[in-house]
């Protein structure tokens, strides 16, 4: 893909690739013993880009294993209500991920879970799935980091549907979420990463974690120093190392979220060869679900993409959307797009 051809619109279906989950959420007191009862919620992190893009009227397909049960049943039925594509889901192996994370807390605490060993999407294998069948209609493809950190053998089925969507030209996206817990399978995320990422045309994140993953490093003091001027100059610098070494890439998006004690402020940028776009900044006292923002972030963009909007448009509307997400509960958003333009005003 030659840069004028990125970014550039589509019209077949984005096909989101990661592992469902069950979200469970047990609360800091211990009241969950007393109620007999936990809140849960249907996620990860793709399966939450799948569902606002199907809300924002994006073709949206989504790709996963589950175990072939009533359980998986319903809640492929469930998805299909949300008009999602599900012809995709692999059905194969033993059963469900699942994750347990402190009602309010964020996914890099310790309030955080994992119970997916084994589950059937870690247990897909290459050779397994037909890749030219299941990417017929795609246009889009979209899986994060949580992917590949899972196990070797995922590692390797990403690496090989990423073959085969880039000889579909098949516009790849990867979000770069880091999960210290996933990886524990004997490789570093920099031994693994950067081979991916080669095939991908654009890159979201943060610099912290291309960094973790790509070895693109950021002034060590830079919290020290604490200012925005300094966390948009590392962003810059960050997105255009990225492209230096990722010649397929050309664009780079990056996420800020500030936790502090009396406010949390957010914030993105976007870069693309020598365009630098600063999204507004949006400030809130108070969070309710830190789960799915960055995801909402990264459907905010592919719909841009879908409609044709500006880069500065594609960045205002997915951060809007983001931070809207930040006060909804539940892995997905349920901000339409009529919700997400009325808080752009």
């Amino acid at each position: 893909m030659s840069e004028a051809d990125f970014p550039k619109s589509f019209s077949g279906q984005v096909l989101s690739f990661g592992e469902l989950l069950l979200r469970i959420c047990p609360d800091a007191n211990g009241g969950w013993l007393d109620a007999g009862q936990l809140p849960f919620y249907v996620g990860g992190a793709e399966l939450n880009v799948a569902s606002a893009l199907a809300l924002w009227g994006v073709p949206s397909k989504y790709f996963t294993a589950l175990p072939e049960n009533d359980l998986s049943a319903q809640i492929i039925s469930y998805l299909n209500q949300k008009q999602i594509d599900t012809t995709a889901i692999q059905l194969t192996g033993d059963r469900m991920g699942l994750y347990f994370l402190t009602e309010g807390k964020d996914l890099k605490h310790h309030a955080l879970i994992y119970d997916r060993a084994n589950s059937s999407f870690a247990s897909l294998q290459t050779g397994q799935i037909d890749w030219d069948n299941l990417l017929k209609e795609v246009s889009w493809f979209h899986f994060s980091a949580i992917c590949p950190a899972i196990s070797q053998n995922v590692a390797d089925v990403c690496l090989e549907v990423l073959k085969a969507a880039s000889d579909r030209n098949i516009t790849i996206s990867i979000d770069l979420n880091y999960r210290s817990k996933l990886w524990q399978y004997g490789k570093l995320p920099t031994e693994v990463m950067p081979e991916l990422v080669s095939y991908c045309d654009l890159v979201m994140g943060n610099i912290w974690s291309a960094e973790t993953m790509l070895n693109i490093p950021v002034i060590k003091n830079i919290h020290q120093i604490g200012t925005k001027d300094v966390y948009l100059s590392a962003s810059r610098k960050t997105s255009e190392t990225l492209l230096q070494q990722y010649p397929k890439c050309k664009m780079v998006t990056n996420t800020y979220r500030f936790d502090n004690i009396n406010i949390i402020k957010y914030y993105t940028t976007l870069y693309q060869i020598n365009q630098f776009h600063v999204s507004k900044e949006y400030e809130t006292k108070k969070v309710i679900d830190r789960v799915g923002s960055g995801d909402c972030f990264m459907a905010g963009l592919i719909y841009g993409f879908y409609h044709q909007l500006n880069l500065q448009d594609k960045i205002e509307f997915a951060t809007a959307a983001a931070f809207g997400k930040l006060l909804l509960k539940g892995d997905a958003t349920t901000q339409t797009v009529t919700d997400i333009k009325h808080s752009l005003k």
